[in-house]
């Protein structure tokens, strides 16, 4: 969830930067500019009035002057343009014909005849200052000019006009922009940062319901979430979760209990009636078939009371892990039901290398058992029985495959479950709950059972425990 969730925060808060970042950088940009172009107008504004200085004549003045003052206005120009590196010129009314200077600098420097140059010309030709250049972005190399008209007596009589090099501005935008990056990229690893800790404080709660929920489900139903941290509404749902297997374990342990309390309150009466049973059998004949039937049935029910009592036991017990030798407990176990399957001609082989688990010894012996049991059962003579035992990764299984007449798969998805028996089978002796009492077991330890056919014919048991150690 969480590899879900913080993409979509992270995407969320990049959208939110990239918002507010890029018109701060256009921003930025156009104040750069709109500060050069104040910076030309100015100086625009002050050629112009050199400029008309140089044009206007006092009135009765018989001293013409006008070369020594136009001699003047080309030196400031010189100067400007040494100093700033900016061409600059003062224009006579019909530069569109022969772009006549009354001073320019350099000296061969004239209004181009088309583009900007020629545009703002024009506009200052109709008495106005030109407009505002378009931006300049750091990767194009335009330059700003910018034009103002020189009026006497209300008559524009020439134009002043200032050609910039962008270079420098273009570079204080791109310093700008560089820090406005910088601060937005350590925002967005701020952001990434809370966002990791939010998400983690937020979704804590939910890997722990989770992993109390698994525990739960595998059979440790003393498991319960802390309700300690997180958002307000994940410690309500704690607490109604606890509470919720708070019960679930009380009805559980009710029920076991009133197995294991029934199985051994029925026992005594049972074994009483046995024992009154095989007293009259001693005053009929003996082959009398209705006393064998009875008797058979009793001893059944007897079975069915024992394993009832062992499955109660098994669901309320806790296993003991320890680090087992899966390989020598299963050639044990191999070696223990060789007679019995010697006595009915079936074939029982052991392939168990060395190989350790985390395990409850008894209960893998005792779940080994009844899965041996039960393929000798329905093995006939003269057919295998193999038990191979093995290590892949993190589990270690000991696999039992018979080549007995085996299962469908609407069998095989109801084996293990309580008094089942497969309606082929019922003439087999048992009582449908030795495989039930092997999951128990088993699941206690974190372990599994699992069963699928064994081809040609046959059922096969792979029995897992893990080979990694049990929770602190």
């Amino acid at each position: 969830m969480r590899t879900r969730l913080l993409p979509l925060l992270i995407v969320l808060m990049a959208a939110v930067l990239l918002a507010l970042g890029i018109p701060l950088a256009v921003s930025l940009a156009a104040a750069e500019q709109q500060k050069v172009v104040v910076d030309r107008i100015d100086d625009t504004a002050r050629f112009a009035a050199l400029a008309q200085f140089v044009a206007d004549r006092p009135p009765g003045s018989r001293v013409d002057d006008t070369g020594e003052r136009r001699q003047t206005l080309q030196r400031e120009l010189d100067r400007y343009h040494d100093v700033y590196g900016i061409r600059a010129g003062v224009f006579d009314r019909g530069c569109e014909r022969r772009c006549s200077a009354m001073a320019n600098a350099p000296r061969s420097w004239y209004v181009p005849l088309e583009g900007e140059g020629r545009d703002a010309y024009g506009e200052a030709l109709l008495g106005r200052r030109s407009d505002d250049p378009e931006q300049v972005w750091p990767w194009e190399r335009g330059r700003l000019v910018v034009a103002s008209p020189v009026v006497r007596d209300g008559d524009v009589v020439a134009v002043v006009v200032t050609d910039s090099p962008t270079g420098q501005m273009r570079s204080e935008i791109l310093r700008g922009w560089l820090v406005i990056a910088a601060v937005l990229v350590a925002a967005m690893l701020l952001a990434v940062g809370a966002a990791l800790r939010l998400t983690g404080w937020v979704l804590k709660p939910v890997r722990e319901l989770d992993a109390t929920a698994h525990d739960i489900a595998t059979g440790r139903l003393k498991s319960r979430v802390p309700v300690a941290g997180g958002p307000p509404e994940f410690r309500r749902l704690a607490r109604s979760f606890n509470e919720m297997a708070g019960n679930v374990e009380e009805v559980l342990e009710q029920q076991r209990a009133f197995v294991a309390d029934a199985s051994h309150q029925l026992r005594n009466p049972l074994a009483a009636l046995l024992l009154r049973i095989d007293l009259l059998a001693l005053e009929l004949p003996e082959d009398n078939e209705e006393i064998g039937s009875v008797r058979a049935e009793g001893k059944r029910l007897a079975q069915v009371l024992d394993d009832l009592l062992d499955l109660a036991l098994a669901e309320h017990a806790e296993a003991s892990l320890e680090l087992t030798d899966i390989g020598e407990l299963a050639a044990e176990r191999v070696a223990a039901w060789g007679p019995v399957a010697g006595s009915k001609g079936v074939r029982l082989a052991g392939d168990c290398p060395p190989t350790t688990a985390w395990a409850d010894p008894i209960a893998l012996s005792s779940a080994l058992d009844a899965v041996i049991d039960n393929a000798l059962k329905f093995t006939p003579g003269g057919e295998d029985v193999s038990v191979r035992v093995s290590s892949n990764g993190d589990v270690s299984t000991v696999v039992v495959a018979d080549r007995g007449p085996g299962l469908g798969d609407e069998e095989l998805s109801r084996i293990g479950d309580r008094f089942w028996r497969s309606p082929g089978h019922q003439n087999i002796k048992g009582s449908g709950l030795g495989l039930s009492i092997t999951r128990a077991l088993l699941a206690a330890g974190g372990g599994s059972i699992a069963y699928a056919r064994h081809e040609p014919h046959g059922l096969q048991v792979t029995v897992t425990v893990p080979r990694s150690g049990p929770p602190a």
